[in-house]
């Protein structure tokens, strides 16, 4: 069984809405398992709070290292990632020199509260460290039909959502968007595997 990993930070619920998402699709590949992990929150002196007490277990550095696949997501802050994802990525360097992450596959997602609010420029934040450690960055193209009609999130660097209203959650388009990136991601490892 391939394990892939759906790691993400989430304030309100939106970026884990399209973890768990991203899980169905991974799990739509015979042979493929999600394993579903989040960062603890950091204070204001840059230290970890623990681990959050309404989701998934806290990622651990043995999670990137027996994962066959890396899903990633944060929500939008200022057009960047999350500063509690940004510093368990600035812990990896041990991978990074090993080079754990090579030649597997990745993806990433985001979730905003506005059109216009970074969601493309986050997702490319968060492909840049993926690139440092030498992953196989996977993104949605455009023949997935709802990147041409989608009115709220969706991008071709990765899934995303638009949460016009508080707690209104992802739409249809949202979340078919975002298991096609998941099942992708599943798919890709699959055959990295295989060859």
């Amino acid at each position: 069984m391939l394990k892939l990993l759906v790691l993400y930070y989430s304030r309100h619920g939106s970026t884990r809405q399209l973890a768990r998402h991203i899980a169905r699709g991974i799990e739509q590949v015979a042979g493929c398992e999600a394993v579903l992990r989040t960062v603890a929150d950091i204070d204001s002196q840059g230290q970890t709070t623990g681990s959050p007490t309404d989701g998934d277990p806290c990622v651990t550095l043995d999670d990137l290292k027996t994962c066959a696949g890396l899903a990633m997501g944060s929500p939008v802050r200022f057009g960047n990632m999350a500063a509690p994802l940004k510093h368990f990525i600035d812990s990896t360097s041990a991978h990074w020199l090993s080079g754990t992450l090579i030649g597997k596959p990745a993806c990433v997602f985001t979730a905003s509260s506005s059109m216009h609010g970074g969601q493309e420029t986050t997702l490319q934040s968060m492909m840049l460290p993926l690139l440092h450690h030498g992953m196989l960055i996977v993104g949605l193209p455009y023949s997935e039909p709802l990147l041409h009609t989608t009115r709220s999130g969706g991008t071709p660097y990765g899934a995303s959502h638009l949460n016009h209203s508080p707690n209104l959650g992802l739409d249809q388009d949202e979340t078919a968007l975002a298991q096609a990136l998941g099942k992708r991601l599943a798919d890709t490892a699959k055959k990295l595997h295989q060859a």
